[in-house]
């Protein structure tokens, strides 16, 4: 079965510093990677793979080093790559991108099954996956934990928070992956220094026939809310600390 995984790459959270003064992030030197839900969804692709057969597409968007980063991908096994970096695809935010990805994939042509996180590292907006099926018109099944396929039938699980759901459709269909889903593969030394010689090409907007987007998306600041603290120290035993801090909360309201 031939399969497309679509990922985005992102910078690295664990090595972004804050500025002090304004507790903005800074970005310049951090390193970029794809999501732990992007790899997720790969890895359960090449296991598809190695089961059934067929070829693993890693469709990645990015910035211009992203030929760097899709290393990992073909690494983890992914047959080839293809790369979207001009800054038009990602102006408009989950819209444009959901194009953008739509775009490639007919683009790509032939496919079975395409697997994405259930939302990126950094927005997290959840909103790419839906667009998508949209655009393509294909059935989508989201936040799946479980995953098989036999024959042109695909059953997954999905993760409901309060309950879990298993439903069934047919091939093809676009799938979300959650980090239950499996445990993504580190690749090993042989299969990183293979994953270079293998196909890899960029697609531009002109290739997929986008224009210029009428929607373009600002980030106006993405710091989280002030909040006022009383910090009142409660002491004492266990048993009077605690009827001092209900008697604080029902004064302030909150109980």
């Amino acid at each position: 079965m031939d399969i497309i995984v679509c990922l985005k790459q992102v910078p690295d959270l664990q090595q972004i510093r804050i500025k002090h003064e304004t507790r903005e992030p800074v970005l310049e030197g951090a390193p970029f990677i794809f999501g732990a839900f992007e790899k997720n969804a790969l890895e359960e692709a090449v296991r598809l793979k190695e089961k059934h057969g067929g070829k693993v597409i890693a469709l990645a968007l990015g910035n211009a080093k992203l030929k760097d980063t899709i290393i990992e991908a073909l690494a983890m096994g992914a047959d080839e790559a293809v790369m979207l970096t001009d800054a038009a695809f990602a102006r408009g935010g989950s819209a444009s991108v959901a194009q953008a990805l739509a775009a490639a994939i007919r683009k790509i042509g032939k496919f079975d099954l395409i697997l994405m996180g259930e939302g990126s590292a950094d927005n997290y907006s959840g909103q790419v996956i839906g667009r998508v099926a949209e655009w393509l018109d294909l059935p989508q099944i989201t936040y799946v934990r479980e995953l098989s396929v036999e024959g042109n039938r695909l059953r997954a699980t999905r993760d409901l928070e309060d309950a879990l759901e298993v439903v069934e459709a047919e091939l093809p269909v676009i799938i979300s992956a959650t980090s239950e889903l499996n445990t993504p593969r580190l690749p090993p030394l042989p299969a990183i220094l293979k994953a270079a010689r293998k196909p890899m090409k960029s697609l531009s907007p002109a290739d997929l026939g986008i224009g210029a987007q009428a929607a373009v998306v600002q980030t106006l600041s993405n710091l989280a809310p002030e909040q006022a603290r009383k910090q009142v120290l409660f002491e004492g035993e266990a048993d009077k600390a605690v009827d001092e801090l209900v008697k604080a909360l029902q004064k302030e309201g909150a109980l």
